[in-house]
């Protein structure tokens, strides 16, 4: 009895639901789906944000930090995500990964020849996250204001 109690206990345990970003793929259908719903939500916004890698994430804080600086308007870096800047060209057909470490690169076809998408994504965290590439910032110039000629 104490046996089929542990053999139920351990199926049980073994069909828990595995997270979206278990795989390149799911990171990537997640991520999508949270931006298709973001629309100026704050909970699709922090949810699409926890799919990014750190390398991303980053860069969006600093140019949050940036905005914030400038128009003296706090914004959380989740909020940088602009829909309309990840809009799909086309509809996602197959989602294929090739994985190389804690590297994989998602290959995504739609369903007209020619609609295709390289996606890269980086393991970490104990899951998928996709790395968008955004431009590096440029350094912040200070320049002397009217009436203040700055240093000598």
């Amino acid at each position: 009895m104490l046996f089929a109690a542990l053999a139920l206990g351990t199926f049980v345990g073994g069909c828990s639901k595995k997270p979206p970003n278990a795989t390149p793929e799911g990171a990537v259908k997640e991520l999508i789906e949270h931006l298709r719903r973001l629309d100026g939500s704050a909970k699709e916004a922090k949810l699409a944000f926890g799919l990014l890698s750190e390398q991303t994430r980053k860069n969006l804080t600093e140019r949050a930090e940036r905005y914030s600086a400038a128009s003296g308007k706090h914004i959380e870096p989740e909020m940088m995500l602009a829909p309309a800047s990840f809009i799909e060209r086309f509809h996602a057909r197959f989602l294929e990964s090739e994985v190389r470490g804690g590297y994989a690169l998602v290959r995504v076809k739609g369903l007209l020849e020619g609609e295709s998408a390289q996606i890269p994504c980086v393991y970490e965290g104990g899951g998928w996250r996709v790395q968008i590439e955004l431009p590096a910032l440029p350094a912040v110039i200070v320049r002397p204001r009217e009436g203040n000629p700055g240093p000598r």
